[in-house]
């Protein structure tokens, strides 16, 4: 890091049940390159109203939120905008002199990535969970035309919630479609399952396409097995990427070039 860190500097941060790399040499790199006094701290925390109101009291300019806060953040916050009250769902918060506002980037992220990938919207579609994520991965599907919908959570509760907010089907076993997406943990570096697919093989091989919001690694086990059965893919480096950017445009005002951007994505991968 070049640049001179001091009383001014602002300082950004992420909430998640399990922190990565990612976010902080994403923010970092881009701070560098555009030469802006910031700088950018993952967190984990087991008190998380103590958290946010951390966020408030010491003036932190923003936050990422992750999985599993997304929803339990809402109670603590000031303004929720379009994006995170449209979905109740909670990916970034921004401190406006003490005045929290609270946005969600996944959702455009996911929205603009599946509008680039063209799948015809008469796919029928199986998402697999039902968490914050999920709410935001299934309202941009819905909005982009996709109305044949499966949410497939084992959750008995947030599973049909969901499913029914979005005029979906509920089904606690995973079913195959022709558009196959993994909001789960499934797959996720360092969890219990990092090994594994919430998809079948056979459910890969009868799919169309296959999309993994999961971001590390980029290539998981379902994405790797949907490029052997030569399927078109959408991958959770991509929706990470795209929503991070977003994030440092509500926390700097400024916004970096699609190149500042990739090169700040491959950065935070090496």
């Amino acid at each position: 890091m070049s640049r001179n860190l001091n009383r001014d500097t602002k300082l950004c941060m992420s909430l998640s049940a399990r922190p990565s790399n990612f976010g902080t040499r994403f923010h970092n790199f881009l701070y560098d390159e555009l030469d802006l006094d910031f700088v950018y701290k993952a967190f984990t925390t087991t008190d998380l109203r103590a958290a946010i109101g951390g966020i408030r009291a010491l003036g932190i300019r923003g936050s990422a939120v992750s999985m599993p806060f997304k929803e339990a953040c809402i109670e603590y916050l000031d303004v929720l905008h379009d994006s995170a009250s449209a979905i109740a769902s909670v990916n970034t918060i921004v401190n406006d002199d003490g005045v929290l506002h609270a946005y969600n980037t996944d959702y455009q992220a996911v929205a603009d990535l599946v509008a680039q990938a063209n799948f015809p919207t008469d796919w029928t579609v199986t998402v697999a969970g039902s968490g914050g994520m999920a709410k935001a991965v299934v309202a941009a599907l819905r909005d982009a035309g996709f109305t044949n919908g499966t949410v497939a959570a084992r959750n008995t509760e947030s599973g049909p919630a969901l499913a029914d907010l979005y005029g979906y089907r509920w089904s606690p076993e995973v079913q195959g479609a022709d558009l196959l997406v993994n909001v789960t943990p499934i797959g996720m570096a360092g969890g219990p399952d990092s090994d594994s697919s919430p998809f079948t093989g056979d459910q890969i091989s009868g799919a169309h396409a296959v999309f993994d919001v999961v971001a590390m690694p980029s290539e998981t086990p379902l994405i790797v097995a949907a490029r052997a059965a030569g399927k078109p893919v959408v991958t959770g480096a991509q929706v990470i990427a795209l929503q991070a950017a977003e994030q440092f445009v509500l926390y700097t005002g400024v916004r970096p070039t699609d190149e500042q951007i990739a090169r700040a994505s491959e950065h935070a991968r090496a």
